[in-house]
């Protein structure tokens, strides 16, 4: 039976609200339930679910609605008294917050007259606007929001670039900038090495290697995975890297992409050979067989990272950073243990995975996404369980791990397993402890497959620093005294479980060749408003997850956090006529 509780006019962010539905899950009795604002698209996923009622359809976006399926209705006061404990304890901690709390953009500027940026981390569907009203205010914009449209990407990325400012995002989710980590970015050294990536993970692997190999990041800059598609053209990326290459802390370039439009690849590439600093690429699904003038290409995200520290140190480059035993002693399967199951928090770390399995199947390195499937072939399956299919109205799993679980627990039951590949993303915004939260289901996997006569390997990369919050070697030790293969990277990790299966990918040696003149022109200067930015800390308005403001102030960053809610209590009709009349009023002033 359904049961709904309406908290009327009681707004809190999603994470929160995730957290919270699965801290009352747990609850004995509870069939499901569901605790999410009120909003269209989250009624969306109340019928999807099953927990649909009439009082839900009246509630409005402002309202926040908790529907538990039960057969014991004492149950309900149970769940409801957890509910009132939860947000209580959230209030407690928000009175011990070092930073001042706003409710609108006036009092936000007025409070920080200084501010260069706005983190925003609204609902999607409010996004678009936010940013632009942030653009309207001269501020760079950091959008981790995902769930914008891509002609709204454009929109903001071009009213940007004339009013020479940065948008970061949408779906953005890392950055560093000036040793500030922003959203899910680890504890990273500053140094002379400048990024500029269009993936969230992508950027978290290669700067987490630079710092364990002992060098550090000047700025990551995110552009959101989406940069380097046809209609964007890279309008974030091309910026971000003239803002490197004008800084004078930055001596190393690295750009990462996810699979790129090509002829938006070429035209970044083209940029790069323009500069004076020597550069380090990867576009994921691309096997370069050779190194051109000052681009230095790279297959893997580390040996992307390899080759940077090299770089710094004045190192001579070496032909093959991918070369190396990973071999697997003892190893002992069935005739039908040949597939490797990678259930991956990370999407960029996912598509690597894909591409260096594909590659040693031989057939080929280009991958697709399809279904939050980067790959499924001939058993073989990686999934990216980040991907929007798998998080509407769950949280990721870099923070929480029960999709995963299910994951692991469904690989033990395919006897075609022999490898179960795992990725454990630590920093600010990921889980306390996502090794101890993720062992009793390995466990269990394991367990079962070894009840079945198979044996099942699990083979797993930590991504972090020494300074993360979250322990690095304690993750480490913990899965290592588990049994499970740990590795120094996603990449030795890939070819550890592909070897266990009696698979390897054939390396390229790649040579050093110059690069053809193009003769063509860039202007490679930065607006004074970027300059300003890549040269000093960031002041910044958070719009959105209190979360995100740990991080920045622990790293020297001075925050303002705007309390954000939707307005007009949600009402569509009534939003956009505001918009308009807002809109109205800043292009007459």
């Amino acid at each position: 039976m359904l049961h709904t509780i309406i908290k009327k006019n009681s707004y809190q962010d999603s994470i929160n609200l995730m957290l919270l539905t699965n801290a009352v899950a747990t609850t004995e009795g509870i069939n499901k339930v569901q605790i999410m604002m009120a909003t269209p698209s989250n009624k969306d996923i109340y019928k999807d679910a099953g927990l649909y009622t009439d009082e839900l359809g009246a509630a409005e976006s402002n309202d926040m609605a908790i529907v538990i399926d039960t057969d014991d209705e004492n149950k309900v006061a149970i769940v409801l008294e957890k509910v009132d404990q939860y947000l209580k304890d959230q209030s407690i901690s928000g009175k011990n917050q070092e930073f001042e709390t706003v409710r609108t953009w006036d009092k936000a500027i007025k409070t920080a007259p200084n501010a260069d940026m706005a983190l925003i981390s609204v609902p999607g569907q409010y996004a678009a606007e936010e940013a632009n009203k942030a653009l309207d205010l001269g501020l760079h914009v950091f959008l981790f929001s995902d769930n914008v449209s891509i002609e709204d990407e454009v929109q903001l990325k071009k009213k940007a670039r004339e009013k020479g400012l940065l948008v970061m995002g949408p779906d953005c989710g890392t950055g560093i900038l000036d040793g500030v980590p922003i959203a899910f970015a680890n504890v990273v050294k500053k140094g002379r090495i400048g990024i500029v990536g269009a993936s969230g993970t992508g950027i978290q692997e290669v700067s987490t290697i630079i710092d364990r190999l002992g060098e550090g990041v000047s700025h990551a800059i995110g552009t959101g995975g989406r940069d380097l598609k046809e209609p964007i053209g890279a309008i974030t990326m091309m910026e971000g890297i003239k803002a490197l290459e004008n800084h004078p802390q930055t001596d190393i370039i690295v750009v990462i992409s996810k699979p790129p439009a090509k002829a938006v690849r070429n035209e970044v590439v083209e940029l790069l050979h323009s500069l004076s600093k020597p550069v380090v690429t990867i576009f994921i699904g691309e096997k370069p067989a050779q190194h051109e003038g000052n681009i230095y290409q790279a297959y893997t995200l580390a040996e992307t990272a390899q080759i940077a520290v090299d770089l710094a140190r004045g190192n001579a480059i070496k032909e093959d950073y991918n070369a190396g035993d990973y071999t697997v002693a003892g190893v002992s399967l069935t005739q039908e243990q040949r597939a490797i199951k990678g259930l991956f928090s990370g999407g960029t770390m996912a598509s690597e995975a894909a591409v260096l399995i594909s590659d040693a199947l031989g057939l080929g390195t280009e991958i697709k996404n399809e279904e939050g499937y980067v790959l499924r072939q001939d058993g073989h399956e990686v999934v990216d369980l980040g991907d929007d299919k798998y998080t509407q109205g769950k949280p990721h799993p870099m923070i929480d791990p029960e999709t995963r679980a299910k994951f692991i627990e469904q690989a033990a039951q395919d006897e075609k397993t022999a490898v179960i590949l795992l990725d454990f993303v630590l920093g600010y915004g990921s889980h306390e402890d996502m090794a101890s939260a993720l062992l009793p289901s390995i466990q269990k996997a394991v367990a079962h497959a070894k009840e079945n006569g198979r044996n099942l390997y699990v083979v797993a990369s930590v991504c972090g620093t020494l300074n993360d919050p979250q322990d690095y070697n304690g993750h480490k030790k913990r899965l290592a005294e588990a049994g499970i293969i740990v590795k120094d990277n996603n990449n030795e990790a890939v070819r550890t479980a592909l070897s266990i299966v009696g698979l390897e990918v054939n390396d390229v040696k790649k040579a050093h060749v110059e690069a053809e003149k193009s003769g063509r022109e860039f202007d490679l200067t930065s607006s004074e408003q970027v300059s300003k930015l890549v040269n000093n800390k960031p002041t910044i308005i958070n719009v959105g997850l209190k979360s995100f403001t740990e991080a920045l102030i622990a790293n020297g960053a001075s925050v303002v956090q705007y309390d954000w809610r939707p307005i007009a209590g949600g009402n569509e009709k009534m939003r956009k006529i505001l918009s308009l009349l807002n809109s109205y009023r800043v292009e007459k002033a």
